[in-house]
Protein backbone atom coordinates (compact mmCIF):
# COMPACT_ATOMS: atom_id res chain seq x y z
CA UNK A 1 0.00 0.00 0.00
CA UNK A 2 1.05 3.58 -0.57
CA UNK A 3 0.47 6.74 1.45
CA UNK A 4 -0.22 9.19 -1.37
CA UNK A 5 -3.10 9.83 -3.71
CA UNK A 6 -2.31 12.48 -6.30
CA UNK A 7 -5.56 12.80 -8.24
CA UNK A 8 -6.58 16.31 -7.29
CA UNK A 9 -7.79 17.70 -10.61
CA UNK A 10 -11.50 16.96 -10.19
CA UNK A 11 -13.34 17.80 -6.99
CA UNK A 12 -16.46 15.75 -7.73
CA UNK A 13 -18.70 18.66 -6.72
CA UNK A 14 -21.82 19.32 -8.77
CA UNK A 15 -21.48 22.52 -10.82
CA UNK A 16 -23.79 25.49 -10.40
CA UNK A 17 -24.81 28.02 -7.78
CA UNK A 18 -27.77 27.20 -5.50
CA UNK A 19 -30.16 29.51 -7.38
CA UNK A 20 -29.17 27.84 -10.67
CA UNK A 21 -29.84 24.41 -9.22
CA UNK A 22 -33.22 25.51 -7.82
CA UNK A 23 -34.11 26.96 -11.24
CA UNK A 24 -33.17 23.66 -12.89
CA UNK A 25 -35.51 21.77 -10.57
CA UNK A 26 -38.35 24.14 -11.50
CA UNK A 27 -37.63 23.67 -15.22
CA UNK A 28 -37.64 19.89 -14.82
CA UNK A 29 -41.11 20.10 -13.30
CA UNK A 30 -42.35 21.91 -16.41
CA UNK A 31 -40.25 20.80 -19.38
CA UNK A 32 -39.81 17.29 -20.82
CA UNK A 33 -36.53 15.59 -20.02
CA UNK A 34 -35.57 15.12 -23.67
CA UNK A 35 -35.60 18.87 -24.24
CA UNK A 36 -33.10 19.51 -21.45
CA UNK A 37 -30.99 16.62 -22.76
CA UNK A 38 -30.88 18.50 -26.07
CA UNK A 39 -29.73 21.68 -24.37
CA UNK A 40 -27.06 19.68 -22.58
CA UNK A 41 -25.74 18.42 -25.93
CA UNK A 42 -25.07 22.03 -26.94
CA UNK A 43 -23.45 22.96 -23.63
CA UNK A 44 -20.96 20.09 -23.50
CA UNK A 45 -18.41 21.56 -26.00
CA UNK A 46 -18.06 24.70 -23.86
CA UNK A 47 -17.60 22.58 -20.76
CA UNK A 48 -14.84 20.61 -22.47
CA UNK A 49 -13.07 23.82 -23.51
CA UNK A 50 -12.90 25.26 -20.01
CA UNK A 51 -12.97 22.16 -17.80
CA UNK A 52 -10.16 19.83 -16.72
CA UNK A 53 -11.76 16.54 -17.63
CA UNK A 54 -10.88 16.25 -21.33
CA UNK A 55 -7.29 15.03 -20.97
CA UNK A 56 -7.85 12.16 -18.49
CA UNK A 57 -10.96 10.97 -20.33
CA UNK A 58 -9.19 11.05 -23.68
CA UNK A 59 -6.30 9.08 -22.15
CA UNK A 60 -8.76 6.50 -20.80
CA UNK A 61 -10.27 5.87 -24.23
CA UNK A 62 -6.87 5.86 -25.96
CA UNK A 63 -4.79 3.83 -23.51
CA UNK A 64 -7.43 1.90 -21.59
CA UNK A 65 -9.69 0.88 -24.44
CA UNK A 66 -7.24 1.31 -27.31
CA UNK A 67 -9.43 3.61 -29.42
CA UNK A 68 -7.95 5.59 -32.30
CA UNK A 69 -7.49 9.35 -31.98
CA UNK A 70 -10.69 10.41 -33.76
CA UNK A 71 -12.83 7.77 -32.05
CA UNK A 72 -11.39 8.66 -28.63
CA UNK A 73 -12.04 12.37 -29.28
CA UNK A 74 -15.67 11.66 -30.19
CA UNK A 75 -16.15 9.32 -27.22
CA UNK A 76 -14.96 12.07 -24.86
CA UNK A 77 -17.82 14.24 -26.10
CA UNK A 78 -20.37 11.41 -25.81
CA UNK A 79 -19.08 10.57 -22.33
CA UNK A 80 -19.60 14.14 -21.12
CA UNK A 81 -23.03 14.26 -22.75
CA UNK A 82 -23.99 11.14 -20.80
CA UNK A 83 -22.58 12.65 -17.63
CA UNK A 84 -24.78 15.69 -18.18
CA UNK A 85 -27.75 13.37 -18.56
CA UNK A 86 -27.13 11.53 -15.29
CA UNK A 87 -26.80 14.86 -13.48
CA UNK A 88 -30.09 15.98 -15.00
CA UNK A 89 -31.65 12.68 -13.91
CA UNK A 90 -30.64 13.36 -10.30
CA UNK A 91 -32.31 16.74 -10.44
CA UNK A 92 -35.23 15.11 -12.24
CA UNK A 93 -35.80 12.98 -9.13
CA UNK A 94 -35.77 16.15 -7.02
CA UNK A 95 -38.44 17.52 -9.37
CA UNK A 96 -40.63 14.43 -8.98
CA UNK A 97 -39.90 12.60 -12.23
CA UNK A 98 -40.16 8.80 -12.16
CA UNK A 99 -37.55 6.37 -13.49
CA UNK A 100 -37.67 2.65 -14.32
CA UNK A 101 -35.17 0.23 -12.79
CA UNK A 102 -34.16 -3.33 -13.62
CA UNK A 103 -32.10 -5.18 -10.99
CA UNK A 104 -29.65 -8.05 -11.49
CA UNK A 105 -28.59 -9.78 -8.28
CA UNK A 106 -31.39 -8.61 -6.00
CA UNK A 107 -31.38 -11.98 -4.20
CA UNK A 108 -27.80 -11.32 -3.01
CA UNK A 109 -28.89 -8.15 -1.27
CA UNK A 110 -32.10 -9.70 0.07
CA UNK A 111 -30.18 -12.59 1.62
CA UNK A 112 -27.74 -10.30 3.45
CA UNK A 113 -30.51 -7.93 4.51
CA UNK A 114 -32.27 -10.76 6.33
CA UNK A 115 -29.14 -11.80 8.22
CA UNK A 116 -28.27 -10.24 11.60
CA UNK A 117 -24.83 -8.98 10.57
CA UNK A 118 -24.14 -5.72 8.81
CA UNK A 119 -22.63 -5.53 5.34
CA UNK A 120 -21.10 -3.06 2.90
CA UNK A 121 -22.09 -1.85 -0.56
CA UNK A 122 -19.24 -0.45 -2.64
CA UNK A 123 -19.52 1.45 -5.88
CA UNK A 124 -17.56 3.86 -8.03
CA UNK A 125 -17.99 6.97 -10.18
CA UNK A 126 -19.45 5.07 -13.11
CA UNK A 127 -23.09 5.25 -14.09
CA UNK A 128 -25.32 6.98 -11.55
CA UNK A 129 -24.91 5.29 -8.17
CA UNK A 130 -26.82 8.00 -6.30
CA UNK A 131 -29.98 6.85 -8.09
CA UNK A 132 -29.86 3.60 -6.11
CA UNK A 133 -30.71 5.60 -3.00
CA UNK A 134 -33.80 6.89 -4.80
CA UNK A 135 -34.99 3.42 -5.79
CA UNK A 136 -33.97 0.80 -3.23
CA UNK A 137 -36.14 0.47 -0.15
CA UNK A 138 -34.64 -2.04 2.31
CA UNK A 139 -37.23 -3.56 4.62
CA UNK A 140 -35.07 -4.97 7.42
CA UNK A 141 -32.04 -2.68 7.60
CA UNK A 142 -31.18 0.95 7.08
CA UNK A 143 -28.63 2.03 4.47
CA UNK A 144 -26.07 4.56 5.71
CA UNK A 145 -24.53 6.25 2.67
CA UNK A 146 -21.20 8.01 3.07
CA UNK A 147 -21.61 11.33 1.27
CA UNK A 148 -19.40 14.24 0.24
CA UNK A 149 -20.30 17.23 2.42
CA UNK A 150 -19.23 19.97 0.01
CA UNK A 151 -22.40 20.04 -2.10
CA UNK A 152 -24.80 22.99 -2.01
CA UNK A 153 -27.63 23.17 0.49
CA UNK A 154 -30.09 22.68 -2.39
CA UNK A 155 -28.62 19.28 -3.26
CA UNK A 156 -28.12 18.14 0.32
CA UNK A 157 -31.67 19.03 1.36
CA UNK A 158 -33.19 17.18 -1.60
CA UNK A 159 -31.00 14.16 -0.98
CA UNK A 160 -32.05 13.97 2.65
CA UNK A 161 -35.72 14.33 1.74
CA UNK A 162 -35.74 11.52 -0.82
CA UNK A 163 -33.32 9.24 1.02
CA UNK A 164 -35.56 9.43 4.09
CA UNK A 165 -38.43 8.01 2.02
CA UNK A 166 -36.29 4.97 1.15
CA UNK A 167 -34.77 4.16 4.55
CA UNK A 168 -31.43 5.69 3.54
CA UNK A 169 -29.46 8.04 5.78
CA UNK A 170 -26.38 10.09 4.89
CA UNK A 171 -23.11 10.02 6.81
CA UNK A 172 -21.17 13.15 5.94
CA UNK A 173 -17.41 12.94 5.48
CA UNK A 174 -15.69 14.92 8.26
CA UNK A 175 -12.17 16.34 8.33
CA UNK A 176 -11.65 14.94 11.83
CA UNK A 177 -12.46 11.44 10.49
CA UNK A 178 -15.29 11.04 13.00
CA UNK A 179 -17.35 9.50 10.20
CA UNK A 180 -15.15 6.39 10.52
CA UNK A 181 -16.46 5.79 14.04
CA UNK A 182 -20.00 6.13 12.72
CA UNK A 183 -19.31 3.57 9.98
CA UNK A 184 -18.01 1.08 12.54
CA UNK A 185 -21.07 1.64 14.73
CA UNK A 186 -23.40 1.09 11.76
CA UNK A 187 -21.81 -2.26 10.97
CA UNK A 188 -21.79 -3.30 14.65
CA UNK A 189 -25.53 -2.58 14.74
CA UNK A 190 -26.17 -4.85 11.75
CA UNK A 191 -27.00 -2.13 9.22
CA UNK A 192 -25.65 -1.37 5.73
CA UNK A 193 -22.73 0.92 4.89
CA UNK A 194 -22.80 2.29 1.36
CA UNK A 195 -19.76 4.13 -0.02
CA UNK A 196 -17.66 4.86 -3.07
CA UNK A 197 -14.43 2.90 -3.36
CA UNK A 198 -12.57 5.22 -5.72
CA UNK A 199 -12.24 8.37 -3.60
CA UNK A 200 -10.13 9.06 -0.53
CA UNK A 201 -12.19 9.87 2.58
CA UNK A 202 -9.66 11.51 4.88
CA UNK A 203 -6.97 8.81 4.94
CA UNK A 204 -4.34 8.98 2.23
CA UNK A 205 -3.55 5.26 2.26
CA UNK A 206 -3.99 3.54 -1.07
CA UNK A 207 -3.72 0.06 -2.50
CA UNK A 208 -2.31 -0.60 -5.96
CA UNK A 209 -4.50 -2.62 -8.31
CA UNK A 210 -4.34 -3.64 -11.94
CA UNK A 211 -6.99 -1.72 -13.90
CA UNK A 212 -7.08 -2.33 -17.67
CA UNK A 213 -3.65 -3.99 -17.29
CA UNK A 214 -2.09 -0.86 -15.81
CA UNK A 215 -1.20 -0.11 -12.16
CA UNK A 216 -3.63 2.29 -10.49
CA UNK A 217 -4.08 3.47 -6.89
CA UNK A 218 -7.42 2.99 -5.15
CA UNK A 219 -8.24 4.10 -1.59
CA UNK A 220 -7.55 1.37 0.93
CA UNK A 221 -10.14 2.62 3.44
CA UNK A 222 -13.32 0.85 2.19
CA UNK A 223 -11.53 -2.48 1.85
CA UNK A 224 -9.73 -2.11 5.19
CA UNK A 225 -13.05 -1.53 6.97
CA UNK A 226 -14.57 -4.65 5.38
CA UNK A 227 -11.56 -6.78 6.33
CA UNK A 228 -11.27 -5.43 9.88
CA UNK A 229 -14.99 -5.87 10.56
CA UNK A 230 -15.13 -9.15 8.60
CA UNK A 231 -18.45 -8.27 6.96
CA UNK A 232 -19.86 -9.30 3.56
CA UNK A 233 -19.30 -6.92 0.65
CA UNK A 234 -21.42 -6.23 -2.42
CA UNK A 235 -20.37 -4.26 -5.49
CA UNK A 236 -23.32 -2.20 -6.77
CA UNK A 237 -23.38 -0.36 -10.09
CA UNK A 238 -26.29 1.70 -11.42
CA UNK A 239 -26.00 2.15 -15.18
CA UNK A 240 -28.11 4.29 -17.46
CA UNK A 241 -29.87 2.16 -20.08
CA UNK A 242 -32.00 4.79 -21.81
CA UNK A 243 -34.12 7.82 -21.12
CA UNK A 244 -35.56 7.35 -17.62
CA UNK A 245 -34.25 3.75 -17.52
CA UNK A 246 -31.55 2.33 -15.24
CA UNK A 247 -30.03 -1.10 -14.71
CA UNK A 248 -28.72 -2.01 -11.24
CA UNK A 249 -26.04 -4.71 -11.04
CA UNK A 250 -25.34 -6.32 -7.64
CA UNK A 251 -22.33 -8.63 -7.31
CA UNK A 252 -20.90 -10.40 -4.25
CA UNK A 253 -17.18 -9.86 -3.60
CA UNK A 254 -15.29 -12.75 -2.02
CA UNK A 255 -11.75 -12.96 -0.66
CA UNK A 256 -9.52 -15.37 1.25
CA UNK A 257 -9.95 -14.62 4.96
CA UNK A 258 -7.07 -16.95 5.90
CA UNK A 259 -4.54 -14.43 4.55
CA UNK A 260 -3.03 -11.77 6.77
CA UNK A 261 -4.96 -8.49 6.96
CA UNK A 262 -2.76 -6.61 4.51
CA UNK A 263 -3.07 -9.38 1.90
CA UNK A 264 -6.85 -9.56 2.45
CA UNK A 265 -7.20 -5.83 1.79
CA UNK A 266 -5.12 -6.11 -1.40
CA UNK A 267 -7.08 -9.12 -2.64
CA UNK A 268 -10.49 -7.58 -1.88
CA UNK A 269 -9.48 -4.32 -3.58
CA UNK A 270 -8.32 -6.16 -6.70
CA UNK A 271 -11.54 -8.19 -6.76
CA UNK A 272 -13.56 -4.99 -6.65
CA UNK A 273 -11.43 -3.32 -9.32
CA UNK A 274 -11.68 -6.36 -11.61
CA UNK A 275 -15.47 -6.29 -11.19
CA UNK A 276 -15.42 -2.56 -11.93
CA UNK A 277 -13.39 -3.16 -15.08
CA UNK A 278 -15.96 -5.68 -16.32
CA UNK A 279 -18.70 -3.10 -15.82
CA UNK A 280 -16.72 -0.32 -17.52
CA UNK A 281 -16.04 -2.57 -20.52
CA UNK A 282 -19.79 -3.14 -20.77
CA UNK A 283 -20.59 0.58 -20.37
CA UNK A 284 -17.39 2.43 -21.44
CA UNK A 285 -19.21 5.70 -22.08
CA UNK A 286 -20.31 5.86 -18.44
CA UNK A 287 -16.80 6.07 -16.95
CA UNK A 288 -17.05 9.35 -15.03
CA UNK A 289 -13.76 9.36 -13.11
CA UNK A 290 -12.30 12.60 -14.40
CA UNK A 291 -8.69 12.27 -13.34
CA UNK A 292 -5.63 10.30 -14.51
CA UNK A 293 -6.22 7.11 -12.58
CA UNK A 294 -3.15 5.29 -13.85
CA UNK A 295 0.30 5.87 -12.45
CA UNK A 296 2.57 7.84 -14.74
Amino acid sequence: MADSFQHKEWSGKTDGLPWMQRSLIVMLRILPLWLLYGVMALVVPFYLLFGKSFRPTYRFFREGLGYGKLKAFWKVYVNHFYFGQVVLDRFGVYAGKQYDFVVDGQSLSDELEQSPEGFMQLSCHVGNYEMSGYFVHPKHKKIHMLSYSGETETIMDNRRRIFAQHNVEMILVKEDLSHLFTLNSVLDNGDIVSMMADRVFGSQKTVECQFFSKPADFPAGPFSIAVQKNVPVLAVFVMKDGMKKYHIFIKRLNWDTTLNKREQVAQLAQTFVSTLEEMVRQYPIQWFNYYDIWKQ
